[in-house]
């Protein structure tokens, strides 16, 4: 019971602090407002609402309301984001889009506190959003607290501490075959040591002809805390994921091929995308004299093993598709450690350094097949057992950094910081059957810096409006491609990415903060963005010259009632090209003012969770995504499109069901587009309905 009175407590948590109502003159039971926590923007635990940057906080007890279970549904409401599900990473995968740029790796994803995926790609297909304490959303770069890995946005996930008593098991089951079982609960160690302790299986199936993947994951997190001063954590995440990869569908001209069924997947017989991951994580927090020190470190091993093909040629001609085997093999290590001093005159100093190390090795070979142009019949191939092409890759970032929070006046807060980007990085391709090597190598040395303000231009008890605005110069190292490609021009290692932006908004609570609003603007002015081309039919990636992207953010939250919350947002993002001359058949073409492809330039949601202690709870929640040009050219406009989820079900303190229904109108319209197949869009999931049954223990 305990546990479900602190459910109503942080379901309705997302933007406030604590209250107490006058006890002379009872009111109406409301929503119990606590405080909102982010560490995402300084690394330091603050009000979001007092930090000069878009930031949002969705708490786990919300996330579980809605019937989360992937990133796309944990941030359907989030202001100005839109997820796709699936890519090339597999149908465990995701494909996030902030300020307009929809790239895989243009965000950051942080997990705990450690960037996931380090310096390569985010892992998403190895992100467990099971015991979630709550994911920190910051919409655009974070040049100074993870430096070179963020640019447009960080996706913080937060996992629950070893101090929850929560023992929860859940089942569930539903379309396509899709089953799985959760169990999560504390494991009592001795003297001041305790953990907590997941375990969970699943397999989710989707419409796709032979679409699917299976998951074993594991996730134990141990604490230590003492009398004294010093707190310590070590955390190990195991991760065992196999796919079968779905097919993207190709464009033909301005339109999706209509040869080739929705559901048609061209991907050899025995076709997998299996990654095989662990982490370990470990860290400390203590009193250093005046100063708070806290340090942190990771270190993961990803094992990746793929066999998968795309359709090269619409048609049902002889060799028709083109294959990849693939070995990759990731290791990371991160290393952060910083001190804050609380100083005179309202003024937070934060000093430190971090450390990212990254090493990938990749092996593999290409191969040609013939597949039906219906897609209907998988086709049985002889994969390459020679491997020869080799990809050897070592990265390294360093970046010392320092930070300052002023408060000189009541009303007024400035923040500034700077930080010291050293990257190295060296690569080496080989293909033994061509006989040809090749190696690159650089070091840059650039610093990052952003600076902001915020001012309280009302305040009135716990109501306030809030104005602020900031810079940002950010810089990033290229994409590194493992696929068997080959760089435009001969230059394996590509220029880095440099972006500088301004951010301008307002920040609201009324009604004793039961209802928050924001509205913000933005412009970036982007450099050597990296996109995906083709050079010899093969996967290459390339610098894309400059692009300018703009646009405003609203969005509102509201505490309707003490069991209902509310969420609304709208946001328009025009990003363009400025500057980018690409060859189209021979043609050279300047794309200046052209849109970028698969960034819409409206996005929309708008959701309602009804959840009471006990009894009947309802959810809806309707996305909303416009238009969007499927080339560079802009000449294939593909249109808007909504999206409709609901749910319910019944709980009591000791058990809850629930039925979870997701894209009732069962729109398969393209919502990512393939870096590996040429011109080929990856569809919005099916309709489906999943069935959860969680006891509490």
């Amino acid at each position: 019971m305990k546990a479900h009175l602190l459910l109503l407590q942080t379901l309705i948590v997302s933007f406030a602090w604590a209250q107490n109502p006058p006890a002379e003159k009872p009111k109406p039971k409301l929503p119990v407002v606590q405080e909102t926590i982010e560490v995402t923007a300084t690394r330091e635990p603050e009000d979001p609402n007092a930090v000069p940057a878009s930031i949002e906080v969705f708490t786990g007890d919300e996330l579980r309301a809605r019937g989360i279970s992937d990133l796309r549904s944990a941030l359907s409401l989030a202001v100005g984001v839109e997820v796709a599900p699936g890519g090339d990473a597999g149908p465990a995968s995701a494909v996030p889009d902030f300020w307009g740029l929809k790239e895989f790796d243009a965000f950051l994803l942080v997990v705990d506190g450690v960037p996931w995926g380090g310096t390569f790609n985010p892992a998403l297909t190895s992100l467990n959003l099971t015991d979630i304490d709550r994911i920190e959303v910051l919409r655009g770069p974070a040049p100074v607290t993870y430096g070179a890995t963020s640019f447009v946005g960080v996706v913080h996930v937060v996992h629950e501490g070893t101090e929850s008593k929560a023992r929860t098991l859940t089942l569930r089951g539903g379309s396509f075959g899709t089953g799985g079982a959760t169990l999560s609960l504390p494991l009592p160690l001795a003297g001041a040591w305790s953990s907590r302790l997941t375990v969970e299986g699943d397999r989710e199936g989707f419409s796709d002809d032979r679409t699917s993947f299976r998951r074993g994951h594991g996730f134990w997190r141990v604490a230590k805390n003492p009398k004294d001063a010093t707190h310590f954590w070590f955390d190990v995440d195991v991760n065992w994921l196999n796919q079968d990869p779905a097919s993207p569908r190709p464009r033909d001209g301005a339109t999706l091929s209509p040869l080739v069924p929705v559901d048609s997947n061209y991907n050899p017989a025995g076709a997998f995308l299996n990654d095989h991951r662990a982490t370990f994580i470990a860290g400390f927090d203590r009193s250093a004299g005046s100063a708070h020190w806290f340090t942190s470190g990771s270190f993961s091993h990803s094992r990746q093993d793929v066999l998968r093909g795309f359709l090269e040629d619409i048609s049902d001609g002889p060799d028709n598709a083109h294959g990849l085997r693939e070995k990759l093999q990731l290791t990371d290590f991160y290393f952060d450690s910083h001190l804050t001093w609380k100083l005179p005159h309202s003024v937070l100093f934060l000093l430190g350094t971090d450390y990212l190390h990254g090493t990938g090795n990749a092996q593999g070979a290409d191969f040609d097949y013939t597949v039906p142009l219906n897609g209907a019949t998988a086709v049985a191939v002889t994969a390459p057992s020679d491997l020869d092409v080799h990809i050897h890759d070592n990265r390294n970032f360093l970046g010392p950094y320092a930070s300052l929070e002023w408060s000189p006046l009541e009303r007024l807060r400035i923040d500034a910081g700077i930080r010291l980007n050293v990257t190295q990085e060296n690569r080496a391709d080989s293909d033994a059957g061509a006989g040809t090597s090749d190696k690159d190598d650089r070091t840059d040395v650039r610093p990052s810096a952003n600076v902001g303000a915020t001012v309280t231009a009302w305040q009135r008890k716990q109501d306030s409006v809030r104005l602020f605005a900031n810079y940002r110069d950010t810089f990033k190292p290229a994409a590194i491609d493992f696929g068997i490609g080959e760089s435009e021009g001969g230059e394996l290692l590509l220029e880095p990415e440099t972006s500088r932006s301004i951010e301008g908004g307002l920040k609201g609570r009324f009604f004793e903060r039961r209802l928050d609003l924001e509205a913000s603007g933005f412009l970036m002015d982007f450099s050597n963005l990296v996109t995906a081309t083709t050079v010899g039919g093969l996967p290459a990636l390339i610098n894309a010259g400059t692009q300018r992207f703009k646009g405003f953010e609203t969005g509102a939250t509201a505490f309707v009632h003490k069991d209902v919350i509310a969420r609304a947002n709208y946001s328009f993002h025009d990003a363009r090209f400025t500057n980018f001359v690409q060859d189209f058949d021979g043609v050279p073409t300047q794309l200046a003012g052209k849109r970028l492809e698969m960034s819409a330039r409206h996005l929309a949601a708008f959701g309602l969770t009804y959840l009471p202690l006990r009894g009947f709870t309802c959810g809806v929640g309707l996305n909303y995504t416009g238009s969007r040009f499927l080339n560079r050219r802009n000449t294939a406009l593909a249109e808007g499109f909504a999206s409709v989820d609901m749910n319910a079900g019944y709980r009591t303190p000791r058990w809850e069901l629930r039925v979870d229904a997701r894209n009732l109108g069962d729109r398969r319209d393209p919502v990512a587009e393939s870096e590996l197949g040429e011109a080929q869009f990856y569809l919005m999931t099916s309709r489906r309905v999943d069935g959860t049954f969680r006891l509490h223990f």
